[in-house]
């Protein structure tokens, strides 16, 4: 597997259903935690963790299902956002108990689906956030009630996209088309593509669109509302927001939920950006972030 620009070393954590999840641990100092949505995975983190593990020690997990992590089937893994919840939540306390990780001074980055896990793991454990880098993503229920994208509305509810996503791997393919503004180039794009090789790896991207929670019957619904009321907590907390213009799912709508809920975080808006923002925008965001934590250091 080529994948350029991303020289780090894997670690696996084993769960006590024995599925393993890969994650990077690099540099020392203040943990700086990195979580990626559907359908990217730690490779999206690579240029952040580039810039800062030379002060910062930089974790970026592999969701189960996602990236290097293991890709069990239905039957070994209930592909739900309170167990993506309750895996953060063990490897984080793995880190702490036996790798020496700090308990307290976290930064966390969050960015897709990232920010809702991420956030459900910081209500439970506020006292181990410091900072917070927002990237275009959410941690409240859709402000446009019911309303999605078609194409996602078509993978979430029908069989046709379902299997569009799976046979033909369309979403991951979709989002590294359309997920940015400049084009990728061939061997980044094949990077970010490589770990849903087979309809079989694709489980976790096509279980991430129909655990969208968008009304109070769905699963996952519940921890949304409870999350986004926990969210004021965190509102004196350091916090800096990087948000793609052109992401046709985390649109204006979230940006302004993100202003009110986080009234005095740091925004910065790329007109030239999608929802890769990172992608897009990594020569401004990387020293950006940097400049941030730098100037908002915690006690190692």
């Amino acid at each position: 597997m080529a994948l350029p620009d991303f020289p780090f070393a894997s670690h696996f954590h084993t769960h006590p259903d024995q599925l393993r999840q890969h994650y990077l641990d690099e540099g020392n100092g203040a943990p700086v935690l990195m979580l990626h949505g559907n359908p990217s995975w730690s490779y999206y983190y690579r240029r952040l963790v580039a810039g800062l593990r030379d002060r910062y020690r930089c974790i970026v997990p592999d969701h189960i299902g996602m990236g290097l992590s293991d890709k069990p089937d239905d039957a070994r893994y209930p592909y739900r956002l309170q167990r993506r919840v309750e895996d953060l939540e063990r490897l984080m306390q793995f880190l702490i108990d036996e790798r020496g990780l700090p308990e307290r001074g976290h930064t966390l980055v969050l960015h897709d689906w990232g920010g809702m896990i991420g956030m459900a793991y910081a209500c439970r454990h506020p006292e181990r956030i410091a900072r917070l880098v927002i990237l275009n993503t959410a941690a409240f229920p859709n402000p446009k009630a019911l309303r999605l994208p078609f194409t996602l509305r078509l993978g979430r509810d029908s069989a046709l996209g379902a299997w569009l996503i799976t046979r033909c791997n369309a979403f991951a393919r979709g989002a590294a088309r359309y997920g940015v503004r400049r084009k990728l180039d061939a061997a980044t794009r094949a990077a970010l593509l490589a770990p849903y090789d087979t309809p079989a790896h694709r489980i976790a991207t096509l279980r991430f669109v129909q655990d969208i929670p968008l009304q109070p019957s769905d699963p996952g619904y519940a921890l949304v509302e409870q999350t986004a009321r926990g969210l004021d907590q965190f509102a004196a907390l350091p916090a800096q927001i990087h948000w793609g213009r052109h992401d046709f799912v985390f649109d204006d709508a979230f940006l302004a939920r993100w202003r009110e809920k986080l009234p005095q975080a740091e925004v910065n808006v790329y007109e030239d950006a999608g929802h890769y923002v990172l992608e897009d925008a990594h020569e401004r965001i990387v020293p950006s972030v940097r400049r941030f934590l730098d100037a908002q250091a915690v006690p190692r």
